[in-house]
């Protein structure tokens, strides 16, 4: 049976997400990768028009986004901040630009679609982030004052 302990202190080691976990992971950061890569590659590779600063800056993104999210199907744990970056960017978008344009009724269907997949993917992320993973990994560590002996 594996021990739970590190033999060189009495802090437990964190334990890693299920293997179900991981698939669910890899799930999302496929359905990420497919869903942006191809559309994002193809209009920075093949635009119709020159594009603009801010549009070239957000498809610049999107496009270098959806394929670290490749990586992240085959390294989960390591790619994991991409998964906050996602849960935070359509959060934001969604509380910050669209509830203040369905407030002024500016909403254009484009932006009603971009909520319904901020929403969804919102979702998605709170369920499959692997929250006690996290808590172990990056919120405890962050909160330590001590380093560790050497």
């Amino acid at each position: 049976m594996k021990s739970t302990t590190n033999q060189n202190s009495s802090n437990p080691i964190p334990k890693n997400p299920s293997k179900f976990r991981l698939i669910l992971m890899r799930g999302l950061y496929l359905l990420t990768f497919i869903g942006l890569a191809f559309q994002a590659w193809e209009y920075i590779l093949f635009p119709n028009e020159p594009l603009d600063y801010i549009t070239g800056v957000a498809f610049s993104f999107w496009a270098s986004y959806a394929t670290l999210m490749g990586i992240g199907i085959r390294y989960p744990l390591k790619m994991l901040p991409l998964l906050f970056l996602q849960l935070a960017y359509k959060a934001t978008w969604a509380l910050g630009i669209y509830l203040p344009m369905k407030k002024a009724s500016l909403v254009t269907p484009e932006a009603e679609s971009f909520f319904w997949i901020c929403i969804v993917a919102v979702i998605l992320d709170i369920i499959v982030i692997p929250w006690r993973y996290v808590f172990d990994h990056y919120i405890i560590p962050f909160f330590k004052l001590r380093t560790a002996t050497v």
